[in-house]
């Protein structure tokens, strides 16, 4: 049944309760303004699976039960989370800054990273307030490759354990600069960096990739949308809300109603004064492309034809590497490394940034490359889980205007990439990092972490996602003003990693949460 009614009516609309959608609706709902936040999911259950390897990644529990098709329109199943707290739910809370560069024209060997129409400085206190809300523990200064912070992490850095500070010692000798990764957790830690007993988080190993069954991850239902709605009585929260459709009326500039398929089957159209499309930048897209009208033949927002295209999510590569010595760390993710984020004497191109993951256990060592061991054929899984080290490698690709999002003819996605797109520099990273490894006494040879989201990062790995609606001055080569409000319309804004013109090579969450917080920020001061 559909209904627009007065109760239908709010203030704003959210739609996707995920970093930015949650974060926003969150900043908003202290307005005192009537939000509805709507989100195709569910809450996540907190239960023993949480933290099982084989239930998380092996038979993907909490996945989407969505199928995509690429380029030649192969189905796929894509690394999709749909729950109170979107894809934050699952990630590994790496909560990086881009750098002030990043903000800028960057030359790779593969084209060209554009510039964005705001600087680094522009974002930089809504970094400081997006690092302080979601408890991330850091400290500026440390990575000589960073932009300067106003502020410093509200948190001190989770210190090394005895291995991983073996590690950065090494790389400090070869003339690098480790720093302490800034991760999102609840850790309440001594005067010597030891986990308090006590705290939420004591260092489980299950932090990259696995839902956190203590509330101890600073996802954006922990931290935002929870805490909103036990504040704020005017903020709603519909779960299993599917959106389907955006109406505008009839001058085709304003957003009226919001067509969304509920639990029961039923529908019903909600509306707003202002609308923000938060549903991560694959289904943002494909929701404006949806949504055409006579109005907005190519869909709404893209009289620019650049909806959906554009498409980010990093050359990725998770990597498993063999120490000679045991690693009994616990929690692993506290090591970063940027000397070859740009050009440097190894290449003169970026290559990328290199950061430790969640610890392997034997489970994931057996279903991961059981064939590469070289340690003897008798020798056990868990003992080689137990000399593991485990890294992260990201290099930026570009925003090509053939890698895009569409929406086929029978409502499915079809998610394009361009087969090689700026991946030389990720490729000679790895070849750099398996010869440092090498020089520290580490196996000279890693090898990937097939299970660790997608085998081989293909198209199905879409935890990094950017682009696709992108932002600018121009509203012939931009969906956006840099506001996040859309050019052609005078009441929707889209706000999650679809603005992103570039995605840089680091995680691009706290980037997507600060501007949510900016965008918010204008918001309330439009709504008075």
């Amino acid at each position: 049944m559909t209904s627009t009614g007065q109760d239908n009516h709010y203030d704003v609309v959210v739609i996707g309760s995920g970093p930015a959608g949650g974060t926003l609706a969150a900043e908003l709902a202290a307005t005192g303004k009537r939000i509805l936040l709507l989100e195709r999911g569910d809450f996540l259950p907190r239960e023993r699976e949480n933290w099982e390897s084989q239930e998380v990644f092996g038979n993907a529990r909490y996945g989407a039960a969505e199928t995509f098709f690429d380029r030649d329109d192969q189905p796929f199943h894509p690394g999709m989370h749909y729950f109170v707290g979107g894809n934050s739910k699952v990630y590994g809370a790496a909560l990086f800054r881009l750098t002030p560069a990043d903000f800028g024209t960057i030359t790779h060997d593969g084209g060209i990273s554009p510039a964005w129409p705001i600087s680094y400085d522009d974002l930089e206190p809504y970094y400081v307030r997006a690092e302080h809300l979601y408890k991330v523990h850091g400290k500026h200064g440390e990575d000589p490759y960073a932009g300067p912070a106003s502020q410093d992490y509200k948190y001190p850095p989770v210190q090394h354990e005895p291995r991983i500070q073996a590690l950065s010692d090494g790389l400090t000798d070869l003339g690098l600069h480790p720093f302490h990764l800034p991760i999102g957790v609840d850790l309440i830690q001594d005067e010597n960096g030891n986990a308090v007993h006590g705290s939420p988080c004591i260092r489980c190993d299950r932090v990259d990739g696995f839902p956190c069954l203590v509330g101890a991850k600073s996802d954006a239902e922990v931290i935002a949308v929870q805490p909103a709605l036990d504040a704020h009585p005017n903020l709603t929260l519909l779960t299993r809300a599917l959106v389907k459709r955006l109406v505008t009326d009839g001058s085709g500039r304003t957003v009226t109603g919001v067509e969304t398929q509920l639990a029961d089957g039923g529908t019903e159209t909600f509306s707003g004064d202002l609308v923000v499309l938060s549903a991560g930048s694959i289904l943002s897209a494909a929701l404006l492309l949806a949504s055409a009208n006579d109005r907005h033949p190519r869909g709404l927002a893209n009289s620019s034809d650049v909806v959906g295209r554009h498409y980010m999510r990093h050359n990725n590569l998770a990597l498993m590497a063999l120490s000679k010595d045991p690693n009994p760390t616990r929690f692993q993710k506290t090591l970063a490394l940027n000397d070859f984020y740009g050009p440097s004497k190894a290449w003169d191109y970026p290559m990328g940034n290199i950061q430790m993951l969640g610890k392997s256990d034997d489970w994931q060592v057996k279903g991961e490359a059981p064939k590469l061991l070289k340690w003897g054929p008798d020798i056990g899984y868990r003992l080689a889980a137990s000399h593991s080290l485990d890294f992260w490698l990201a290099g930026e690709d570009l925003p090509l205007a053939d890698s895009r999002v569409t929406v086929r003819a029978d409502g499915s996605i079809k998610l394009a990439l361009h087969p090689d797109n700026n991946t030389e520099g990720v490729k000679r990273l790895r070849i750099h990092f398996d010869g440092m490894l090498n020089d520290l006494g580490i196996a000279s040879k890693s090898f990937a972490r097939g299970l660790y989201l997608h085998k081989d990062m293909d198209v199905s790995a879409t935890a990094h996602q950017a682009g696709t609606v992108r932002f600018g001055t121009d509203p012939t080569s931009s969906a956006l003003d840099t506001d996040c409000k859309a050019h052609d319309l005078d009441n929707l804004y889209v706000v999650d990693g679809s603005f992103m013109p570039s995605i840089g090579a680091v995680n691009p969450t706290l980037t997507i949460i600060a501007m949510a917080i900016r965008v918010a920020e204008r918001i309330a001061q439009r709504l008075g």
